[in-house]
């Protein structure tokens, strides 16, 4: 139930992604218009990610899952109805928070059934149902694009949320939710956001002067947040996770590195692929899957090698090789033979692979199960934060070199100089996340013992293993 509905978030993003070229030609969408349609999603997850982690641990993991499962299908539905590009943005936004919902709830799910021995083999299975639906979004996405119209990407999705729906109603008996009874932080929550959304969409809009006033008033909003959390009876993040445990702190710093350096790949290639290079919908989604379906084929070993070995070294290798990838990318060109792209992506997929499911198991073995919530939601927000950043870069960067203009064959050239620059910009950037990666120092093994002494966790407490209450 968790893995597919894991499946689906991801699929909807990589589908919309190689569906833009299309969405915009219909509604006359410039190219930040269009990156807009990826990032208003993004934004909307990354700012209630950790705010519903925290409601799931007061009030119950299975219930915020079921009400993100319900909000993501109507939303969905929504937008295949979409009459023009204001209302399509905006329900993406709503999709979004339906996606927050599963997001921050999936993991901690799994993570509260499956004991510290087992838990990153059953992580490397949801993280190959991720990459499953990246792997089926753009293939799937191009065609049904190209035979269905773009509309049918999001008209997909409704019959498998009612499936996802079913089997909660069906085979997941039980509740988890050690938190019980805590109230809840609603100033703590109310600052994040603010804090959240001003910095990611101040990013987003630099250079211009409201997104240097907005990017300013999140930093501000990031330091009343620290202060107010650290004193905070019943914060919504707790601070002490941070504090005094170095494998959370430099995991999720590296998951956040990883993907702000990543994750605007699929939609920078989508566009040159069809762009520039002239393929149709359904051939660009053929070149681009194969970056996706090798991380769906290796991330189960990753994840099960995570159990075994030192979760930092395998972690840290990914982050090498997909800094070696994105170097490689930046010096494509028009000419580039295909073959040669698929490689690089497959590359990128083999590093992907190695990074994320090992970094995810040390990090979710690094807490309580009371704040398993909480710590999934943290690691849902540095993925989303680090989505989000990358996209805001990206679109920046095409802002510079190219405008708020439809791109065509005179705009190649300046096109191709920006994607040199995302992509140089990003192996630097992968060099930071393996630096961060190794300085986590020795992350627990299946045991959950660090050099043989419990781990401190949270509240000091090592985790535990939990079970699937009857």
């Amino acid at each position: 139930m968790a893995t597919l509905a894991t499946f689906v978030t991801p699929f909807s993003m990589a589908a919309v992604s190689i569906a833009l070229p299309a969405i915009g030609a219909e509604f006359g969408m410039d190219t930040i218009l269009m990156g807009w349609v990826s990032t208003s999603f993004l934004l909307s997850s990354a700012a209630f990610l950790v705010i519903f982690g925290r409601l799931a641990d007061i009030h119950g993991r299975k219930r915020i899952f079921t009400c993100g499962a319900i909000i993501f299908a109507a939303a969905s539905f929504a937008i295949s109805l979409s009459p023009s590009p204001d209302f399509l943005i905006f329900m993406r936004i709503v999709q979004g928070v339906g996606g927050s919902m599963i997001a921050t709830t999936s993991v901690a799910l799994i993570t509260s059934v499956f004991p510290p021995g087992e838990r990153g083999k059953a992580l490397g299975i949801n993280s190959a149902a991720v990459y499953t639906g990246l792997s089926a979004g753009p293939f799937l996405g191009g065609l049904l694009t190209q035979q269905l119209g773009w509309r049918s990407i999001f008209l997909v999705i409704v019959p498998l949320m009612a499936l996802v729906l079913l089997l909660i109603s069906t085979s997941m008996r039980g509740e988890w939710r050690e938190a019980k009874g805590e109230s809840f932080d609603f100033v703590g929550s109310a600052i994040y956001g603010f804090m959240l959304v001003s910095t990611i969409y101040g990013f987003s809009i630099l250079p211009s002067y409201a997104g240097g006033v907005l990017l300013a008033a999140g930093i501000i909003g990031l330091v009343a947040f620290i202060r107010y959390e650290s004193s905070a009876r019943s914060p919504v993040l707790d601070m002490s996770l941070f504090r005094g445990n170095r494998v959370f702190t430099f995991s999720n710093l590296a998951a956040l590195i990883n993907y702000a350096s990543t994750s605007a790949i699929t939609f920078l290639m989508s566009l040159y692929l069809q762009y520039v290079r002239g393929l149709d919908p359904q051939g660009a989604g053929l070149i681009l899957l194969s970056q996706p379906i090798v991380q769906a084929l290796l991330s189960p070993i990753a994840g099960r090698l995570s159990d075994r070995v030192e979760p930092r070294l395998i972690s840290s290798a990914g982050m090498a090789i997909i800094s070696a990838g994105l170097f490689s990318l930046a010096t494509i060109s028009t000419e580039t033979p295909q073959l040669l792209i698929v490689a690089n992506l497959a590359a990128l997929g083999f590093g992907f692979a190695l990074f994320i499911t090992p970094n995810t198991n040390a990090i979710m073995s690094a807490v309580e199960k009371k704040y398993l919530g909480v710590a999934s939601g943290t690691l849902a927000t540095m993925r989303q934060v680090g989505q989000t950043l990358s996209m805001g870069f990206a679109m920046m960067v095409l802002a510079v070199y190219v405008g708020p203009v439809q791109i065509t064959p005179p705009l190649y050239p300046a096109f191709m100089s920006s994607l040199t620059t995302i992509f140089v910009f990003f192996a630097l950037l992968c060099i930071v996340g393996m630096a961060a990666s190794l300085a986590r120092g020795k992350v627990l093994n299946n045991k959950g013992l660090q050099n043989g002494k419990p781990e401190p966790l949270g509240n000091g407490k090592p985790a535990s293993a939990t079970t699937n209450p009857k």
